[in-house]
């Protein structure tokens, strides 16, 4: 069974910020390289790299970031594209990897890069200028690919998810971050040593956040982020029972039109209800993590302890592999989970397990 040893991140900087002028490369390279150190392992070792990139221009940033970290060339690198779910998308294949036989070593995870994000342009067929977009179609269907704000207040509506319960764990999620200390899992960069999002979320705070579409506002909403996160999966031969198991992983494709609640369909798949002692549960929304709560009817007082996405921000192909890194470093004994939606209707959900008490 492929086991999870080591596991770090980037502090989460929203975009335009402290890490704007920095390449993909930047920002995750010395993540690699804190994971390897972190394990006592030798770049050498390394069989793969996976990773994923919602935003980049392509060429392959795994095999960039991997060549960047000093990996030996015979390391070629994966780069994956599932949106919000890639970085968890990312150690599920890892996983895959190590189980079948085919790896013993694979550093997996995700990085994006907001700010450094390249312009798009569509073609005109009728020989005019160039069209540009900021948003790929997630669906062949224009009328069933929402705008992710819309489909967010369309999914309040239906299931009665009012903005003072949005608001109330948006100040929670900031609450928990300012509260704890995740200096273990954060990989210094730019001088920058922890995430840089998180406030104190008055009510009056709350009520003059601009808003966004219906009830979600600009506090309800995570902000564009740059981050990277990576995770060491290794086959149970070489870590001997170090770190944690990696049970069951699923993604499931849903309703194109309710992306938010696709995790919970992902979650059911690899989770009988057990006990659980941590989940770290994705907050592209406060009612998207509100509705996979409710719909997988997990105990709220588990979810985030460190405080969420609201919190630190959503560097989009790095946000999976970051609830990793969270359940990593937080999960003490027992079981956890981490669950992601994305666009297009896509539910990624991860469980696993220690050996024993940490």
């Amino acid at each position: 069974m492929a086991r999870l040893i080591a596991a770090r991140r980037t502090a989460v900087v929203p975009r335009n910020g402290a890490f704007a002028r920095l390449s993909l490369e930047d920002l995750a390279a010395p993540v690699l390289q804190a994971c390897l150190a972190d394990a006592g392992l030798a770049p050498s070792q390394v069989d793969e790299v996976i990773l994923s990139n919602a935003l980049g221009a392509g060429g392959n940033p795994a095999r960039r970031v991997s060549l960047a970290a000093g990996l030996p060339e015979t390391v070629a690198g994966l780069t994956i594209d599932r949106q919000c779910a890639g970085g968890l998308d990312a150690i599920l294949l890892a996983r895959a990897l190590v189980d079948s036989g085919a790896a013993d070593i694979v550093l997996a995870g995700g990085v994006e890069s907001y700010s450094r994000r390249p312009l798009r342009l569509k073609t005109d067929p009728e020989g005019g200028a160039p069209i540009p977009y900021d948003q790929a179609p997630f669906t062949p269907w224009p009328d069933r690919d929402p705008d992710m704000g819309q489909a967010a207040e369309a999914l309040a509506r239906r299931l009665s998810i009012l903005r003072d319960r949005q608001e109330s764990w948006a100040a929670h999620s900031h609450a928990k971050a300012l509260a704890a200390d995740l200096s273990a899992e954060i990989v210094p960069l730019n001088g920058i040593t922890r995430d840089a999002f998180p406030r104190a979320l008055s009510p009056r705070l709350l009520a003059r956040a601009p808003l966004l579409t219906g009830s979600i506002t600009a506090a309800t909403a995570a902000v564009a982020a740059d981050a990277a996160a990576v995770c060491l999966i290794l086959s149970d031969r070489i870590a001997q029972g170090r770190g944690l198991a990696l049970l069951a992983g699923a993604t499931v494709g849903g309703t194109p039109e309710e992306p938010g609640l696709a995790p919970v369909a992902a979650i059911r798949r690899i989770w009988g209800g057990e006990r659980l002692q941590q989940a770290e549960i994705m907050e592209a929304y406060a009612v998207q993590a509100l509705a996979v709560i409710d719909g997988a009817d997990l105990d709220p007082q588990i979810v985030n302890p460190g405080g969420g996405s609201l919190a630190r921000g959503h560097p989009i192909g790095a946000s999976g592999a970051i609830l990793a890194v969270r359940l990593f470093h937080g999960l003490r004994q027992g079981r956890g989970l981490a669950a992601i939606a994305a666009a297009g209707g896509i539910g990624t959900a991860l469980l696993v397990e220690t050996s024993g008490a940490r």
